[in-house]
């Protein structure tokens, strides 16, 4: 394995999701300048996240609905009047 390839500096970070709120702690090497106070009363630093796996529609599973068979309707309407 490669030398000096990964970082040497994890510590625990708060990772909070913007969107829902929800927070998780994890290790990571990501700087910020915030902290916030977790639940074990510890402080820790905050690196704030637009989409996480809690909000995300992949994992959520409300992803938006495509009306495919409309699109489909339209496409076959549009290309019967050319033929």
């Amino acid at each position: 394995m490669k030398k000096n390839l990964h970082p040497d500096n994890y510590r625990l970070v708060v990772f909070r999701d913007m969107s829902n709120g929800t927070s998780f702690l994890t290790r990571s090497s990501a700087n910020s300048r915030e902290t916030v106070k977790w639940e074990d009363g510890n402080d820790y630093p905050l690196i704030k996240l637009e989409i996480s796996n809690t909000s995300h529609p992949f994992f959520t599973g409300k992803n938006m609905l495509v009306d495919t068979a409309g699109r489909i309707d339209k496409f076959k309407k549009r290309y019967e009047k050319k033929s």
